[in-house]
């Protein structure tokens, strides 16, 4: 299948295997385990525990943002606006805590290791200037888009600089492999960009195609960043292979989710406008399920729902399918699996927590 889901893993399928059958018949096992995944636990909050480290996070980042031009600054600091759960950056020092203490027992996340969690979310960010001058969005996180406010043109450019201050303290760092894995996820946004504007009319290939663009686009950060801080905090490489693997099977758990969403929850929970994808002409998890019980979407999803009452009669038919729940018990399964691999680390409450993290994903509403 795609490159990043290894032979080794559970998620793994043969070439010629049927993706859509396979999950059918299996997912409901894969329901129940998932939900056991912190029963016995005791319970961790995520943000609390994160909270210490991600203080004055973005103060610190408009720090990294100052210029002289007042609207561009007043451009980069939009997003920046400490409104946001910081989910990304909470993941990483949550990571940096649990693989120092795995190491040598160490409480502290190194002054490195934060850095790591601000470029991340500097990354995200920088992203989603740039994915609404692409998709012509008209809000985003309950608000205008940048683009609406100042213009495409101007957009990019803010983008493009949020994205250059983020390299700026990338090499601040001054660790080689670290630059190195962080910038593969910069080449992976890309690339990942690229993968949305094609289509796939064999279904199988379709689906891998849609898993390796989710990959790309969303679990890539989460998973190298997660890689990032492992790197600076242990020096085995076991432990930085169970730091990524579980940040890109809660990564592609997310997009689900979220692809999910689009179809489940409304405007004013999401803040943006929903079957949102469906209007860009994108074929997302729910859809391709859908499509086994709806044959006739195949036309539409390869003309990218251009034709009038394609998005209406495609939104219509998933609702009407089991493509809902199938994503969701796909997102389950990737949750499984994050939680599987963090669970080889040394017991601690940040290694909770991020087991914890998994349910939190699976249940989110925007």
């Amino acid at each position: 299948m795609c490159h990043f889901i290894q032979r080794s893993s559970p998620l793994s399928f043969p070439k010629n295997c049927n993706i859509f059958w396979r999950f059918h018949h299996t997912s409901a096992s894969y329901l129940c385990s998932c939900s056991k995944t912190v029963s016995d636990e005791k319970y961790q909050d995520p943000f609390q525990l994160g909270r210490k480290d991600l203080k004055n996070l973005y103060e610190d980042i408009k720090k990294e943002l100052l210029v002289s031009t007042a609207e561009l600054k007043e451009m980069c600091d939009y997003y920046f606006d400490g409104k946001g759960k910081a989910f990304r950056p909470m993941i990483v020092v949550l990571m940096a805590r649990a693989c120092n203490i795995h190491h040598n027992n160490s409480r502290e996340v190194q002054a490195s290791q934060r850095s790591v969690a601000i470029i991340a979310e500097m990354i995200h960010t920088a992203s989603l200037v740039h994915d609404d001058v692409i998709d012509d969005a008209n809000s985003r996180r309950g608000k205008m888009t940048v683009n609406q406010i100042w213009g495409e043109r101007k957009a990019v450019l803010a983008g493009d600089f949020i994205l250059s201050a983020a390299s700026v303290a990338l090499a601040r760092i001054g660790n080689t492999t670290i630059i190195s894995v962080l910038t593969q996820v910069i080449e992976d946004l890309v690339r990942g960009e690229f993968l949305q504007l094609g289509s796939k009319e064999n279904e199988n290939e379709r689906f891998a195609h849609y898993l390796e663009k989710t990959f790309k686009k969303t679990a890539s950060l989460i998973a190298n960043s997660c890689k990032a801080v492992s790197i600076l905090g242990c020096p085995d490489p076991k432990v930085h292979e169970i730091a990524y693997q579980y940040g890109k099977n809660v990564g592609i758990a997310f997009q689900l989710i979220d692809d999910v969403l689009d179809f489940t929850s409304c405007a004013d929970r999401l803040g943006k406008p929903t079957a949102a994808d469906l209007k860009l002409g994108l074929a997302t998890g729910p859809v391709l399920f859908a499509c086994r019980q709806f044959p006739e979407m195949n036309a539409m999803i390869m003309r990218r729902f251009s034709k009038p009452g394609d998005v209406e009669r495609a939104r219509k038919y998933v609702l009407q399918s089991d493509g809902v729940q199938q994503t969701t018990y796909l997102a389950q399964r990737y949750c499984h699996e994050a939680t599987r691999e963090i669970s080889k680390l040394r017991p601690s409450p940040e290694r909770e927590a991020l087991i914890q993290l998994t349910e939190m994903v699976l249940m989110r509403d925007k």
